[in-house]
């Protein structure tokens, strides 16, 4: 690892833990997103995590306050820009999609269910995204 992945490593590693201590699990290889998504039944909330100022100020913190309201299945995160072959790998499950981080992604039973671009995200306020989220997942996990 170069000084400058370490020095990268170092700034994200909070936005990781933000998620990982809400009880997200972490993919940070293509194999790890592989292996994960490939017998995964139920729901799931997918955060792809950025290090930008939406990702902190908005998505992270609605994403977890919603996942407090409603519980899907599984809560999953991979980390754009920073864990490229896994975001790359989620991504191509979800390939209609424009790639966008921060971003949300509702899984259901083996598919796309959902999908939260950044552009639903950056202008908008945490209240808002957090409603938005419950009322998705209401609807996705009740069914």
């Amino acid at each position: 690892m170069n000084a400058y992945d370490e020095y990268m490593r170092g700034i994200v590693q909070p936005m990781r833990e933000e998620l990982v201590q809400s009880g997200f699990t972490e993919l940070t290889t293509a194999e790890d997103v592989e292996h994960t998504l490939q017998d995964l039944k139920g729901s799931a909330v997918i955060v792809i995590n950025s290090v930008c100022g939406c990702a902190a100020g908005l998505a992270r913190p609605a994403v977890r306050e919603a996942v407090a309201e409603v519980k899907p299945d599984h809560l999953l995160t991979v980390f754009a820009g920073q864990d490229k072959e896994a975001t790359e790998a989620m991504r191509s499950h979800f390939p209609e999609v424009p790639p966008s981080s921060p971003s949300v992604a509702i899984w259901n039973d083996g598919k796309l269910a959902y999908f939260i671009p950044r552009e639903q995200i950056e202008n908008f306020q945490k209240e808002q995204i957090k409603d938005h989220l419950v009322d998705v997942l209401t609807n996705v996990v009740s069914q």
